[in-house]
């Protein structure tokens, strides 16, 4: 017994050490480091660098399940030995068409002080980011219940942010927010409270100190609920909040997250970078999801003309469709939608008509559809057919019948774990009846177009219907287009309905035609809706029209070329075929000179189209070299196509 305080001595000192000792994971190329510890008080953190640069400070990890708490009083047990993430993948609706994900991939697991289900956090760790998801483990063959998570992105102090305020539930047109259709918050202090009071929508965009940190989630499955950054952010330490109440299909379905063990969350993503380079050409958000399973629908991605944006309700009618399937066909575009009321105002039968009609002119006929059980009080229809399975299989069965190619369901209800579930069932019934499938009011992409590719596009974006609605949100175009490349089109397809030339009744547009048709190459869905219509597209000069008519169903690369969130943006397409098309637009009041270097696109020789004499006009000329200096207007914007 005289010896027990001097093997205390020596044993006290060996275990601080070893708990002291801190787990890296790196990334291939060494740039990306990401450190994980535990707190003397057992609270596991991890912390990420860019070479010199700290992008985040030590931040929680955990979570907090009703039967045990995981995020404190945790020992670090073991960490695995790194290893090696290799995976080359296609997608036929996303900014790259052959994806090839290296990183390296380390598992550090934790052990509670308590019996029960036990933590691992799993890193795959990128030359582009950080992924990482955690591991519920345990022998329990109950259902647990997640109640909240630990997880927070301790930013420095001096970071800014362009984030999108988060909704509150049943506010909106007929309660169906949240739809994730604010405008960004651009260059703010990180730690500002949120506008709206429900915390930030992901992705979330911040600028440290020159480098560049995207967040977002991925590999969305059917075990957890879509998940947003908190209100508050003391010290630039942002948490992760779960959905409001309300966000259920139904008062009884799920809305935190609920499983069996093993359990595997989705993935909190982080990309980085010294630049906006791999802000905008990562594909880490499906790098990181599920494959697609070998009998899935493969998407079939395409241009598509749109007669409600300008048009409205009362133009979805028969004689105006047809006109707007002959206008798609004459633009060598796929599809033609036609949006709500379709059921009531042309009825099945005359719909069976128009899509043998579309058919016969190569063209696609696409049909709106109301999500809503309980969630929501929009009157279009069809309503109420979708929700239960029984009627949704037997509606996507007739509608195939019928000749339809795919469906756009909008009024989405939140993001509650039972809407994670809605969300999929469409897809897999969708995909079953063989319809592509194209979300509105809705959530983020999450890495679903990887895992369902009859997911063509998905909205989640104030896009272009409402330049519609009131002239303050036409005066905000702008600088809103130039903050999406970087924020919600860096994570996914989004139907964002770009590209007018046309007067918006009403509204006073502020944008340049030239702006407008850029638009046409620097968003990316995987089914492009055009706002313009027959009329407004053949007033354009021949070679406008001509541009829009050659633009590839889809991509085949992107790259960053230059620009800044909120004021303007320059990035290069790839067509399927190896040419790349390069478009531009300057969101600031002012005019504006781009120096482009396109030696790295192998481009030597173009047409640029840009603004003319007036910002409805436009001006062609034939470009050469490797060079280009363009200088918009304000609220200008440009093509180059080769």
């Amino acid at each position: 017994m005289r010896y027990y305080p001097l093997i205390c001595l020596l044993v006290l000192p060996l275990a601080a050490a070893q708990a002291a000792k801190p787990i890296r994971i790196t990334s291939p190329d060494g740039a990306v480091q990401v450190t994980v510890e535990v707190t003397p008080q057992g609270q596991p953190t991890y912390a990420v660098r860019y070479r010199q640069a700290e992008l985040l400070r030590p931040s929680r990890l955990g979570l907090q399940l009703a039967s045990a708490d995981l995020t404190q009083g945790l020992k670090l047990r073991k960490a695995d030995k790194q290893t090696t993430v290799t995976d080359d993948y296609q997608l036929a609706t996303d900014k790259r068409a052959n994806c090839r994900y290296r990183a390296n991939r380390r598992v550090v697991h934790f052990k509670s002080r308590a019996k029960g289900p036990q933590l691992s956090v799993v890193f795959q760790v990128s030359d582009d980011g950080v992924a990482f998801q955690y591991v519920v483990e345990g022998n329990s063959q109950e259902v647990q219940r997640i109640t909240a998570e630990a997880t927070t992105f301790h930013l420095p102090a001096t970071a800014k942010g362009w984030l999108h305020p988060h909704a509150k539930a049943q506010t909106g047109f007929a309660n169906t927010q949240p739809s994730y259709e604010e405008y960004y918050q651009r260059g703010i202090a990180a730690g500002t409270p949120s506008t709206l009071g429900q915390g930030w929508s992901f992705p979330a965009l911040f600028e440290v100190g020159g480098h560049w940190v995207l967040l977002t989630e991925a590999g969305m499955g059917r075990t957890y609920s879509g998940t947003h950054l908190g209100h508050s952010a003391p010290d630039a330490e942002y948490s992760v909040a779960f959905p409001q109440a309300p966000e259920r299909t139904t008062p009884e379905a799920a809305l935190l997250p609920e499983s069996r063990l093993p359990w595997r969350t989705p993935w909190r993503v982080l990309v980085v970078g010294n630049s906006l380079r791999p802000i905008v050409e990562s594909t880490l958000t499906t790098d990181v999801s599920a494959p697609a399973q070998s009998a899935a629908l493969p998407a079939a991605p395409g241009k598509s003309s749109w007669s409600w944006v300008l048009l409205g309700d009362d133009k979805t009618t028969y004689d105006v469709q047809r006109r707007f399937i002959d206008y798609s066909a004459s633009m060598g575009w796929g599809y033609c939608l036609v949006d709500a009321l379709w059921d009531k105002q042309i009825g099945y039968d005359k719909t069976q008509e128009l899509a043998q009609y579309a058919r016969s002119k190569n063209v696609g006929l696409l049909v709106w559809y109301n999500s809503n059980g309980h969630w929501n009080e929009a009157p279009q229809t069809p309503t109420n057919v979708l929700f239960e399975a029984e009627s949704r299989r037997q509606e996507f069965a007739r509608i195939k019948q019928m000749g339809i190619a795919g469906i756009k369901v909008d009024f989405f209800g939140g993001d509650g774990q039972s809407f994670m579930n809605y969300y999929q069932d469409l897809l897999v019934d969708a995909a079953q009846a063989g319809l592509l499938v194209n979300f509105h009011g809705t959530t983020i992409p999450r890495g679903w177009n990887r895992t369902y590719p009859n997911l063509v596009t998905m909205e989640a974006v104030r896009g272009f219907e409402f330049l519609t609605f009131d002239q303050a949100n036409t005066d905000q175009e702008p600088t809103h287009c130039a903050v999406l490349p970087f924020t919600r089109n860096a994570v996914g397809p989004m139907d964002f309905t770009p590209m007018a030339f046309s007067e918006i009744r009403g509204k006073e547009r502020r944008t340049s035609n030239a702006f407008e048709l850029a638009l046409s190459v620097l968003f990316q869905s995987g089914i492009q809706h055009y706002a313009e219509v027959p009329e407004g597209m053949a007033a354009q000069p021949a070679y406008v029209r001509e541009f829009v008519q050659k633009l590839p169903p889809s991509w085949a690369d992107v790259k960053f070329l230059d620009g800044y969130p909120g004021q303007y943006a320059v990035l290069a397409r790839q067509a399927p075929g190896g040419a790349w098309y390069v478009a531009g637009i300057n969101g600031t009041d002012a005019p504006k000179t781009i120096q482009l270097d396109l030696s790295q696109l192998g481009l030597q020789k173009g047409t640029l189209i840009t603004d003319g004499d007036t910002n409805r006009s436009f001006s062609t000329q034939a470009v050469a070299g490797s060079t280009l200096s363009v200088t918009l207007p304000a609220r200008g914007g440009f093509v180059v196509q080769p």
